[in-house]
């Protein structure tokens, strides 16, 4: 356990809630320690910290348009576009035609979630069959076996959580079941579709990636011939239509409340829809941050994006650590009533704790001026 030195004072005009009852005419600024974790200082502002005039050098935020990224591009996931990467964390956009993937890949360099942006078909993998759909988290463990039948275009993000291993938050006070119930977790079955897929006369290959390389073993069998299994490993899958978001009229929770699996170093959070704050004094949009100690990537799935301008679903914004960012000017306007009572946007967010470096693909399709969204003297 860290020990940090706390000794918790208030000095001039403050709030005594955090994102609640704001002294008139102030913008509040969080900075804290191990992404909302850890200790936590409120500054309040005259205007917003967002309100530069100009901004250079490397800490400049990023924003990627992922939906513009070749069609069809890569046929199986090792040729997925890469987006940005570190020595805990790859993360892909893989983009390609429906159809039968016509070999198995295996990933030797960590686990891996599917997260399906768009399409909809099969997966078979040494667990059994399972049917998938826009929306799925699909776990994968370090080792798996696995191949689709797509019956649509596909478009997923793989992110592999590199020497490490996916496991589920702490949910402390609110219990084990809260988010969603671990009882909604699918898994794959060895049922009549898996049976119908295997073969003793057809010759299969197996593409192997580790340490970034491919090695091809091949099979003159269909290597999915399990008959049956047991344990407590295995490929998993959850809809984000099944998580139950952590809600509080009278408080804006961090963006940690929402966080869906955990990694050695970093996390994956879901936003998904969830009634406004309706207490009068809480706010009813992201507070400022530094973003101390993290790395934010954000992947906006679908809906409306609040707290944001000139997104759109398919769209993915880099927030590096030090960088102080918060709603967009229009959405600020809303900082303590909205027009609508709920949100209805998803996206999955990644907080990672070491930095990430930016990939050709995610580089061909930056959008120039990002930095320059939050000014208002334009």
């Amino acid at each position: 356990m860290k020990r940090y030195i706390t000794y918790p004072r208030v000095a001039g005009v403050a709030s005594r809630q955090a994102h609640a009852d704001l002294p008139p005419g102030t913008f509040e600024r969080e900075m804290s320690k191990d992404g909302f974790f850890g200790p936590a200082a409120h500054l309040y502002h005259r205007h917003p910290p967002t309100g530069w005039a100009e901004f250079a050098g490397p800490l400049r935020p990023h924003a990627f348009d992922l939906a513009a990224l070749p069609a069809q591009a890569a046929p199986a996931p090792w040729q997925a576009a890469e987006i940005v990467a570190n020595a805990a964390l790859r993360l892909r956009f893989w983009k390609s035609a429906a159809g039968r993937m016509d070999h198995l890949v295996r990933n030797g360099d960590g686990d891996e979630i599917l997260f399906i942006h768009s399409g909809a078909g099969e997966l078979f993998c040494d667990f059994g069959h399972l049917s998938f759909a826009t929306g799925d988290y699909i776990l994968l463990p370090r080792g798996t076996m696995w191949r689709i039948d797509s019956r649509q275009p596909l478009a997923a993000l793989l992110i592999e959580a590199t020497q490490g291993s996916y496991r589920l938050p702490e949910k402390g006070l609110v219990g084990p079941h809260a988010l969603f119930d671990p009882a909604m977790l699918d898994v794959p079955q060895l049922d009549e579709q898996f049976l119908a897929q295997k073969s003793d006369s057809e010759r299969w290959q197996v593409r192997v990636k580790r340490r970034a390389a491919i090695s091809t073993i091949t099979y003159p069998f269909n290597p999915l011939d399990v008959v049956g299994w047991h344990g407590d490993l295995m490929v998993a899958r959850i809809n984000v239509r099944d998580i139950r978001p952590l809600m509080s009229h009278r408080y804006h929770l961090p963006p940690s409340a929402h966080t869906t699996f955990v990694a050695d170093r970093f996390v994956i959070c879901t936003f998904v829809p969830r009634p406004f704050e309706s207490d009068p004094g809480a706010i009813k949009v992201p507070f400022f941050h530094n973003n101390d100690d993290y790395d934010e990537l954000i992947f906006y799935h679908a809906g409306n994006f609040f707290s944001r301008d000139n997104i759109h679903p398919g769209m993915v914004t880099l927030h590096p650590c030090g960088f102080t960012h918060g709603p967009h000017p229009k959405a600020l306007a809303n900082v303590l009533q909205q027009p609508k009572s709920a949100t209805d946007e998803v996206a999955v967010m990644i907080d990672a704790r070491d930095a990430l470096d930016i990939g050709a693909a995610a580089g061909s399709v930056e959008l120039a001026g990002y930095v320059d969204s939050w000014r208002t003297d334009k």
